[in-house]
């Protein structure tokens, strides 16, 4: 079969049937750029409900499976098979499905976190760097224009020498007891035999950790974290308050909270060093504050004055125009279709294509790992390892 250098990415997906959020999500995401098109998929562990779901989306009954291992072989062995898998399952079958289509040889977009262990993770990691293929990790926040002219600013010393770091992430949608009420995300995300040892630590204070490491460029070396279960009875942490220390000297601090009422997705990045400061919240992504010490604070906006190339490579519409949470996503998908059209050609990937990937996932479940056995042990300094 001849191959169009450069058309769409052959795409499938496992996970993400009918009335998943993170799947639909996905797939609105790779579509944005049209830079993939979705040919098959292992749309739910229930054959029949996986047919239904092909369906729904226009797939060829032939490539609706019922299981992601078919999927894998049978995918590998067309002519025409995926080049990349989306996986949008719960966290405890990201590895599984992942090391499938690695040994498969297919490129693998995962969304996060990256497993539900911490050693799974290490075995997944050194599988993914000797296969030869792309690994992408869906942080989507880290795809926003204004995140990319942040890291950007950093990177060229703007702020000087990094001193803090402040990341957050507040929601209040567990506030209650959602878990019990039939509420199929509440359900998952609470079970730790699905969503791994972290509750709230796992679903979204890695996000908030992702990022402050993406835009300040610092590695984590020790943290003292608090992890609580306010709700009675939920087994996992639905509150985290970390403190962290940078392998720099810079300090560190992130709370995380999926009982805070009043707080939808409240995202939010501070970083701050001798020289200024940048603020940004994620409910408001086109908006980047940036104060130089001693002067007034200033508004930069996503394709305003000021906007620099990182920001504007990854910018779509024009200043004014709200770009957002999905955009953020497919800004992901993007740069992996761009990585992946270079592999087709035999070439390296682009100059300014970035993604997270599965060194970013490996550090966030370190992160994970370490602020568990931190507050297991009482509230002590554990070392991210």
């Amino acid at each position: 079969m001849s191959v169009d250098l450069n058309g769409p990415v052959r795409l499938g997906m496992v996970g993400g049937g009918q009335g998943a959020f993170i799947g639909a999500v996905h797939r609105i995401a790779a579509r944005i750029d049209g830079a993939f098109q979705l040919v098959a998929g292992a749309l739910s562990s229930d054959p029949e409900r996986a047919k239904a779901s092909g369906a729904d989306l226009g797939l060829d009954p032939e490539r609706c499976y019922a299981s992601f291992q078919e999927m894998a072989a049978a995918e590998a062995a067309r002519a025409d098979g995926i080049e990349a898998v989306a996986i949008v399952t719960p966290n405890h079958m990201h590895a599984p499905v992942a090391r499938a289509f690695l040994a498969a040889g297919i490129h693998v977009i995962c969304d996060k976190p990256l497993t539900s262990t911490l050693e799974a993770a290490e075995d997944l990691a050194k599988l993914a760097e000797g296969s030869g293929k792309l690994f992408v990790l869906t942080h989507n926040y880290s795809g926003y224009p204004m995140i990319r002219q942040a890291r950007e600013m950093v990177a060229a010393g703007t702020l000087g020498t990094l001193r803090l770091v402040q990341m957050e992430y507040a929601q209040d949608w567990l506030t209650e007891d959602l878990e019990d009420s039939g509420n199929k995300q509440a359900e998952w995300r609470t079970d730790p035999t699905r969503s791994g040892a972290g509750g709230c630590i796992g679903d979204i204070g890695t996000h908030a950790y992702q990022l402050g490491c993406f835009v300040s460029g610092l590695t984590a070396d020790t943290v003292l974290a608090d992890l609580t279960s306010f709700v009675p009875g939920r087994r996992v942490d639905d509150n985290v308050s970390v403190l962290l220390r940078f392998d720099s000297g810079a300090k560190g601090m992130l709370w995380a909270s999926q009982v805070a009422p009043g707080n939808e997705n409240a995202l939010t990045l501070r970083v701050y060093g001798d020289k200024g400061g940048l603020e940004w919240h994620q409910e408001n992504p086109n908006q980047l504050w940036y104060t130089p010490f001693g002067e007034p604070k200033r508004l930069l906006t996503r394709g305003g004055a000021g906007s620099t190339p990182a920001a504007e490579r990854v910018t779509r519409v024009p200043a004014g125009h709200p770009e957002g949470y999905l955009e953020g996503f497919a800004t992901i998908y993007r740069e992996a279709a761009d990585a992946i059209r270079a592999k087709r050609a035999g070439k390296d990937i682009p100059d300014g294509v970035t993604f997270p990937g599965i060194a970013d996932g490996l550090s966030g479940m370190r992160f994970i790992s370490a602020c568990i056995r931190s507050s297991s042990d009482g509230g002590v300094w554990t070392r991210v390892r």
